[in-house]
């Protein structure tokens, strides 16, 4: 796993060779990014299959109850198949543009 610290998110990136191994990496490390907003890239070594992102839900809400933003791109994954607050995004400028619409809404009182 790959850490990248930007101005307004930490984005991950996985380079694991399977899920699993990402995803134990991520709990482990994730208890360090409760405060910031969160992007994670998942490579083309593998992709996740439905029920593996659904392992990301909980953490997604517990973001949104704290006013941070929780993000995945992956270009493969129909988004249809997850809840609205949910965000799965092709590639990386659209993930950014979800942080900064989401940080409007919080402004907003949304």
């Amino acid at each position: 796993m790959q850490i990248e610290k930007k101005k307004n998110y930490t984005c991950i990136l996985s380079d694991e060779e399977t899920f699993s191994q990402f995803y134990n990496s991520f709990l482990i490390e994730n208890k360090k990014f409760q405060k910031e907003n969160l992007i994670i890239v998942f490579s083309d070594n593998f992709t996740p299959s439905l029920a593996e992102f659904s392992l990301f839900v909980k953490i997604s809400e517990q973001k949104k109850e704290s006013g941070k933003s929780f993000v995945i791109v992956n270009p493969n994954i129909d988004i249809d198949d997850f809840p609205d607050y949910f965000n799965i995004v092709p590639t990386l400028q659209e993930a950014e543009d979800v942080l900064e619409m989401e940080a409007i809404e919080r402004e907003l009182g949304f």
